[in-house]
């Protein structure tokens, strides 16, 4: 299994402390900081844009998985790159054209995500599997924070696991939604090694939470 990567959601957390935040994360073992952008039109809800992704990528080393929740990402895709982004991840459903969005974030010099919603059949990532770096299965609708996770979203990351290995690739793939200490596992088996979470992480106790979640994936690495 690739190895496991941990993505704490910003979205859950308190900004008006977001860069101390970020580094509890990272002081715990937090390898990713996972950037949800949202333009109340692709999805119900506003959240962070460039401004906030400038400000505090200075003060942080973590590596920005930002997650591109807009509809034709394509127009901003470079900006994103710009702002300090390390990883840009689009949406399938967004875009009439996911080979030029592709292109674009391969011309910036930085890591292709493709992005499906819970409702999208894993199938359409064919085309696009020996093309990109990532794959991020929603396993909540995609918009707000602090969802259930949906549970047939386990048999989606399997297949998507099986579609990656009879093609002889080694991808990475990210869940994002509902995914807590006591069903994490779950996605684990199910093939998923890229961790999303935020209301399990940003509460009271972030470093403690943070690294529950990093002791659990050490223990079933080795």
């Amino acid at each position: 299994m690739n190895k496991i990567i941990f993505a704490p959601s910003i979205l859950s957390a308190d900004f008006s402390h977001l860069a101390a935040d970020m580094g509890e994360t990272a002081r715990a073992g937090a390898q990713y900081a996972h950037i949800d952008v949202m333009d109340g039109s692709f999805v119900p809800n506003i959240s962070l844009g460039l401004p906030v992704i400038k400000s505090i990528r200075p003060s942080s080393d973590l590596f920005f998985d930002v997650h591109l929740m807009i509809d034709k990402p394509e127009r901003y895709i470079e900006r994103f790159a710009d702002a300090g982004a390390n990883l840009i991840t689009f949406h399938y459903e967004a875009t009439e054209n996911p080979e030029e969005c592709i292109r674009l974030i391969r011309s910036k010099k930085k890591k292709v995500g493709l992005s499906v919603k819970p409702a999208t059949p894993i199938e359409v990532i064919s085309p696009y599997i020996d093309k990109i770096d990532m794959l991020l299965i929603m396993t909540v609708e995609p918009g707000f924070g602090g969802q259930g996770y949906i549970e047939s979203s386990t048999e989606k990351i399997r297949m998507a696991r099986k579609i990656f290995e009879d093609s002889g690739i080694d991808m990475d793939i990210e869940v994002d939604g509902g995914i807590k200490i006591d069903n994490v596992n779950v996605v684990l088996d199910a093939g998923a090694n890229v961790i999303v979470a935020g209301s399990a992480v940003y509460n009271d106790d972030i470093f403690g939470s943070t690294k529950a979640f990093m002791d659990l994936f050490k223990k079933r690495q080795g």
